[in-house]
């Protein structure tokens, strides 16, 4: 059936996709420069911050800019300071930690802060709502709108009401057309409308792969003796080997609270690691076992993570619109930080967006030149060689030389060194993999997808459209399978994708679990054959991250 029907249409000057850090502070700011800007912001998640999940070490930088006077403000949730930091390199049974004062200045947190992600947001939220900005959460923008000439005209949200076969049920509604003279793309990491403008503007053509990571998170609350509010350390080594990159966090947060999380780098080789599983692993170890003995898993959830850094930029600009954020992928990697320069790309579209709007400049490319002048550039190319140092060089040299380029050179190495690969191309086969025996949960410290995906609070409302879409429906079984024993079954972190058989082994079937989905983008970077398309369910669906 046609579900295609006359939607209704409304008019800004600009029209922002995703209530992060990057598309809240492009609006805040649009606002502070011209109060009668007609600004509006979709999210597709249930309300701000619903979506949104971060370690998180909050660099004020951008905030200190933005809002100078963000201390006095009512509701700021900015309250716990960095007292102490540690850097472990862990052994299996035992660790190793690295002095202070050997690590280089860019993993310094001093007057940083520990804090919500999703709680930040929500605050930005209400004082740019404050400013007059309309944001409507639980809107999801599925579709680009061009105009005759193929510029970027706006997006249009998704219908609502659709069945599995997108036939309409009594709920049916259209989506509604938001025209805009610019619209900005702060979806966050793999954003699929920005993967889908990259891919019409040839914004990558002179950019490195882009690179990523997947980070799984929980939170615990501890008793007061395990527990040191502002106490935050990182750790590299087991249970990965050196070939493999990742590593963790540990942050004390207030409430007796600590918030701790793995990242593994999605160019991993082996098709049966389960990142999920080595963060299982991870609290397994002596160090990390004692400070949640006797603690209780209070929330949990995953996100994919960009880290490609200033090699692998696209062009942000293109005819009526900007990318801007972890969509473009402004994430500081050897910071382990993406949100005080995502919020700087946003504050910078939105001196950008004004320069159009009133005439001073004839395109949006006036982003770019800004962009380059500010200090998230700077930051940016300072980083730029740490990732290939780890991805060439393994981790142990890779931490060697990182010291050596941050700390002898301050990231002003006479080089830059590319990206060779994209994610999805570095699997090996299967046959020539070692398989990976990963102990079963005990519930206590370490848990199964099923009871972590209910921490999350994913819904979906059931029988609509999948919104994780085969490119080939039999490549999963008749290739993937055979050849990389369908790494998506590992991968997930909520066990959305999964291979059934009969009890002899036969006829094996490809599963996907989309209402489990929690939205992480993982499956649309990971899959070797870029065979799964992650595209937006209806609004309002996904997790619901209370405190992540």
């Amino acid at each position: 059936m046609d579900t295609i029907q006359q939607r209704e249409s409304m008019e800004y000057d600009v029209v922002i996709v995703g209530a992060g850090p990057s598309g809240l502070s492009t609006a805040i700011k649009l606002k502070q420069i011209n109060p009668e800007i007609n600004v509006c912001i979709v999210e597709k998640a249930s309300e701000v911050g619903a979506h949104i999940l971060s370690g998180n070490v909050f660099e004020t930088r951008a905030l200190d800019e933005l809002l100078p006077d963000w201390k006095t403000l009512d509701g700021c949730p900015l309250k716990t300071k960095v007292t102490k930091e540690k850097f472990l390199f862990l052994f299996e049974k035992s660790h190793f930690t690295v002095p202070s004062f050997l690590l280089p200045p860019v993993q310094h947190n001093k007057g940083n802060y520990i804090a919500s992600l999703a709680n930040m947001c929500r605050w930005l939220g209400q004082i740019a709502e404050n400013l007059g900005v309309e944001i409507y959460p639980g809107f999801a923008a599925s579709e680009i709108l061009y105009d005759e000439d193929g510029k970027v005209r706006g997006v249009a949200t998704n219908d609502m009401g659709l069945d599995v076969n997108n036939e309409k049920k009594d709920s049916y509604e259209p989506g509604i057309e938001l025209h805009a003279k610019t619209t900005v793309f702060a979806e966050g990491c793999r954003g699929h409308l920005g993967k889908q403008l990259i891919e019409k503007f040839e914004l990558a053509k002179n950019s490195d792969p882009q690179q990523y990571g997947i980070g799984l998170k929980e939170i615990w609350e501890v008793p007061e003796e395990n527990h040191h509010e502002g106490l935050v350390f990182h750790s590299t080594g087991w249970p990965l080997d050196n070939k493999t990159y990742g590593g963790s966090f540990v942050y004390h947060a207030e409430n007796n609270q600590i918030f701790l999380g793995y990242v593994v780098g999605l160019d991993y080789k082996n098709p049966y690691l389960s990142p999920f599983e080595e963060f299982q692993r991870f609290k397994t170890h002596p160090a990390i076992k004692k400070m949640l003995s006797g603690g209780k898993r209070v929330s949990y959830g995953a996100r994919a993570l960009i880290e490609g850094g200033i090699q692998s930029l696209p062009q942000m600009h293109m005819p009526g619109a900007l990318l801007i954020g972890c969509d473009a992928g402004t994430l500081n990697m050897p910071k382990i930080k993406g949100t005080h320069t995502a919020m700087k790309s946003g504050m910078i579209a939105a001196e950008a967006i004004n320069e159009f709007l009133s005439g001073k400049s004839n395109d949006l490319s006036c982003y770019e030149t800004l962009f380059k002048k500010s200090w998230v550039y700077s930051e940016l190319k300072s980083a730029r060689n740490v990732k290939p140092f780890f991805t060439r060089f393994g981790n142990i040299l890779g931490i060697l030389l990182t010291g050596i380029d941050q700390w002898l050179f301050m990231g002003k190495l006479p080089f830059t060194l590319s990206h060779k690969h994209a994610d999805h191309e570095t699997l090996e086969d299967a046959k020539e993999a070692k398989k990976i025996n990963y102990p079963k949960p005990d519930g206590v410290l370490t848990f199964d997808r099923a009871s972590s995906v209910f921490l999350t609070g994913t819904y979906h409302t059931e029988n609509q459209p999948v919104h994780l879409q085969l490119k080939d429906k039999e490549l999963p079984i008749s290739y993937t399978l055979e050849k990389f024993d369908e790494p998506s079954q590992r991968y997930c972190p909520v066990g959305v994708y999964e291979v059934h058989r009969n009890d002899d082994g036969s006829d094996p079937k490809f599963v996907i679990n989309s209402q489990n989905c929690i939205h992480c983008k993982t499956c649309d970077i990971k899959e070797p054959s870029q065979n799964i398309n992650w595209v937006t369910p209806e609004g309002g669906g996904g997790p619901k991250y209370a405190n992540m």
